[in-house]
């Protein structure tokens, strides 16, 4: 039976003022999308866990953020990614697994491919270094994204392009070199609630009007238990304090488990937002790391202009380390994005443009602190790096390594 509901939305109404207004086509999209949602809500009894909310809202076929039309990445879109700022990323991505292709002359997978800038940008880079992959394949699940990273590609010399396939699926026995930028932080997650020793699943379920509301559970699954438990040893006494909320990402060891499961002989490389258990689950963190972007402003309302903005969680690279581990991966290093660059080479790459020329040297030198500095992306961003098969990532290896 559903348990304390909370009517209030989390965004003020001078906050939600603040928003761009969406004009008419997005807002019957919205619309559109919400109504799916509502239509699964009363199809599961009233009450749906948020994480299958935040699937139908990003992914849902048509309807869902990642599977509509509307622009995403850029300054045209909803937030930049490392690969929008600078084509000096994907060259330090190249570095990083160029050593794995030379290892198993195989391929790199991409998931999540965005855009497809950083697509472009490996493929340039790992053609100066002599280490073409045989194929770069893109698993991309957005017909409209497909669309775009074709477009993207297919400025590249043909010799070039004519190496991307897209995927629907994971491969099997897949050899080479995975790489995944900002995708780990858009798995739908559990929101797990404490509150006066008991702990809670926060679902949505839905008003009279048709409006979402949020409606907590008691914790009924074993997984969430299990999980739940695993927070709770963070703290004092093994007790999680009270009214204390979290996110819970089942999808991301998921993930690692299938990837594992799809490299027969290579390296994984993730680069994405969060902190290690110990800097996670803390007191002060009580009400979460849920997040939302809509055209580059942040904000913490999911139920707002549903299939019109991102929504993300930062990620538990302890959980990720974990689920590595328990798959036979090999840790090859955890560490933050500036160490990462730095050990890839970004200065030396720098160093290679002329400073006489300020119409390209500014602009790269800009590109290079918003990548590197710890008040944007460079202690925020983590790079985590794993292995099978006896292959190895020197770059990676030689960063600066964090503590998990």
């Amino acid at each position: 039976m559903p348990l304390r509901t909370n009517l209030k939305s989390p965004l003020s109404s001078n906050e939600a003022s603040r928003l761009p207004v969406p004009d008419a086509d997005a807002l019957a999209h919205s619309h559109a999308c919400a109504a799916h949602i509502r239509a699964e809500i009363e199809r599961r009894n009233g009450w749906i866990s948020f994480a299958q909310f935040m699937d139908l809202a990003l992914y849902a076929p048509g309807l869902g953020y990642y599977a509509a039309g509307a622009r995403k990445f850029g300054a045209a879109g909803d937030f930049v990614t490392a690969p929008e700022i600078s084509s000096l990323f994907g060259e330090c991505i190249a570095s990083a697994i160029a050593p794995t292709i030379a290892a198993t002359n195989g391929d790199v997978l991409e998931l999540g491919p965005g855009s497809g800038k950083l697509a472009c940008d490996v493929l340039l880079a790992l053609e100066k270094l002599n280490q073409l992959p045989n194929r770069y394949l893109l698993l991309e699940v957005s017909a409209d994204l497909r669309q775009r990273q074709t477009q993207a590609l297919a400025g590249l010399p043909s010799h070039l392009s004519q190496r991307a396939v897209w995927l629907d699926a994971l491969p099997k026995n897949f050899a080479g070199a995975i790489i995944a930028n900002e995708v780990l932080d858009v798995l739908p997650v559990h929101l797990i609630y404490f509150s006066d020793d008991q702990i809670y699943e926060r679902g949505v379920a839905l008003v009279d009007e048709g409006g979402f509301v949020w409606r907590d559970n008691l914790v009924m699954s074993a997984e969430l238990k299990t999980a739940a438990s695993r927070i709770q040893a963070c703290f004092a006494n093994d007790v999680a304090p009270n009214n204390y909320l979290t996110e819970i990402a089942p999808a991301v060891s998921g993930l690692i488990k299938s990837l594992a499961e799809s490299l027969q002989c290579g390296t994984i490389l993730l680069v994405d937002y969060g902190f290690r258990q110990a800097e996670f689950y803390l007191e002060s963190r009580s009400t979460g790391t849920l997040m939302c972007h809509y055209r580059h402003y942040a904000h913490t309302d999911p139920f707002l202009y549903p299939g019109l903005q991102d929504i993300t969680a930062h990620v538990d690279f302890s959980d990720v380390a974990d689920a590595g581990f328990a798959a036979g991966l090999e840790l090859i290093n955890y560490t933050s994005q500036a160490q990462f660059l730095l050990a890839a080479g970004i200065t030396e790459l720098l160093a290679q443009h002329d400073p006489n020329d300020a119409a390209t040297f500014l602009p790269l030198t800009n590109q290079v602190q918003r990548l590197m500095s710890p008040a944007e992306m460079g202690e925020f961003f983590k790079v985590i790096g794993f292995a099978k098969g006896g292959c190895e990532m020197p770059v990676l290896a030689n960063a600066r390594p964090m503590p998990l």
